[in-house]
């Protein structure tokens, strides 16, 4: 698709404006010149006839008196015609050698007279009537010949106006090379903002919108970086503990084979959930958060999570249950909002030694659903609580349970919802993590406590 010039449209705008302008004000210009052409001529026809009348009223017996040199050009002294009539119509004196044009009402009046166009002006006075007369071709040719005066200025006023136009468009355009400019030289490492001083108000949002999106972009690199530089970390220990238990393998005789390969498959398990989760937190990225907004009915969905989970926690003795759950409907990303759950259940099944009672929760408190879910486990200490949602944070690090990934994704999951997570005691022991979604709403700002 070829791109458009700003430049060219508005100098093909602005420039074809003042054409079209120009082009209105001279027609409507050579009118009224046109107009007063005329009358500056017709006064003139008036002065010979008054001339003439004079000469006649003093002296009716002798030829008129020579023309006033103003009164007519000398060029049109051979289309011209003045005559002197008697009040019964009968022609006294005509300057032609022929008679002329025939004696009209008094006043100007336009005649044709042997194929040609006259101006007459007819005048009476006691005794005759005087009529002088001009052929309107020499008229158009005298104002033709003024038409360059006329003609000259506007040409001047386009040329001028052309340069003025262009030279104003290059300058009002200025900022905008200029913005291209400080985009073209931006460090891509850096991405510092534009400098938004001295643009213009039409400019400036612009500039504005672009340095919202660098900054989007450098927090995205930022997240990013940490991602890699943890992810690298936290996948160094487990990778390095599956080698060391393939290398036992080797080594361990035929007897000792399946218990250092159910310590492999453990290592590998490990890694490989790690793996996972750091695939989830990375796709719960703000700016790589791509999915769908959708209605969703978030009972429904803790029902699957908890039917999912059910096989495992009957493996390990747990009692898992949906003890209630009020008809909810939210606006969300129902994958996210399962792998909420998921992480949730999984993590109270993972990190409680020895059989546990886990019970979840749905309801309603003012304009958000409340997702609950508590267990009668060791519980994590007050002072701990903030910690574990940050990213690879783990309580026993020696443990080899979890990869401290768990309740930070449930916490950006929350906050992308537009929600907050809360972490609370269970009456009689354990851990209760509440999560408040607000209803119909997605992307929010998230809720205060």
């Amino acid at each position: 698709m070829k791109l458009r010039s700003i430049r060219s449209q508005l100098l093909i705008w602005l420039i074809s404006s003042v054409l079209i302008t120009t082009l209105v004000v001279g027609f409507l210009t050579a009118r009224l010149t046109w107009s007063g052409f005329n009358n500056v001529r017709d006064m003139g026809l008036e002065q010979i006839a008054q001339t003439v009348v004079r000469h006649d009223e003093a002296a009716p017996a002798q030829p008129p008196a020579p023309l006033p040199s103003t009164a007519l050009a000398d060029d049109d002294l051979d289309q011209f015609v003045s005559q002197i009539w008697d009040h019964s119509g009968q022609l006294v004196y005509s300057s032609l050698a022929d008679v002329g044009p025939p004696l009209q009402r008094p006043g100007h009046n336009i005649v044709t007279w042997e194929g040609e166009s006259w101006r007459v002006y007819t005048q009476a006075h006691d005794r005759r009537i005087v009529q002088v007369a001009v052929t309107t071709k020499i008229r158009r040719q005298h104002f033709y010949s003024l038409t360059p005066w006329l003609l000259i200025p506007l040409v001047l006023l386009v040329l001028v106006l052309a340069v003025l136009t262009s030279t104003g468009v290059d300058r009002v355009l200025l900022p905008l090379e200029q913005l291209r400019s400080d985009i073209a030289r931006s460090d891509p490492e850096g991405l510092q903002p534009i400098d938004t001083s001295g643009l213009p108000a039409e400019v400036a949002p612009l500039a504005d919108t672009l340095n919202q999106l660098l900054a989007r972009i450098e927090h995205m690199l930022n997240h990013q970086r940490r991602f890699l530089a943890d992810a690298a970390h936290e996948l160094n220990t487990p990778l390095a503990v599956v080698k060391l238990q393939a290398q036992l393998v080797r080594r361990s005789r035929p007897g000792e084979w399946e218990g250092a390969l159910d310590q492999l498959d453990a290592g590998i398990e490990r890694a490989s959930r790690l793996a996972f989760q750091l695939l989830q937190l990375a796709r719960l990225e703000p700016e790589a958060q791509t999915a769908q907004q959708q209605t969703l009915r978030l009972d429904d969905l803790l029902r699957e999570a908890v039917a999912g989970f059910s096989a495992r926690a009957e493996q390990q003795g747990c009692d898992l249950g949906l003890v209630s759950a009020e008809p909810v409907s939210l606006v969300g990303d129902p994958h996210a909002l399962r792998t909420l759950v998921d992480n949730l259940i999984g993590n109270a099944l993972t990190h409680n030694p020895g059989p546990v009672r886990i019970d979840v929760g749905l309801h309603v408190d003012g304009g958000a659903a409340v997702l609950e879910i508590s267990d009668n486990g060791t519980g994590i200490a007050p002072e701990d609580r903030a910690r574990v949602l940050e990213r690879f944070v783990r309580l026993s690090p020696g443990d080899g349970k979890g990869s401290g990934l768990g309740l930070s994704i449930v916490g950006e999951i929350a906050a992308l919802h537009g929600g907050r997570v809360e972490l609370a005691d269970t009456p009689g022991g354990g851990l209760t993590v509440r999560v408040h979604l607000p209803l119909f709403t997605s992307r929010t700002e998230p809720l205060s406590p």
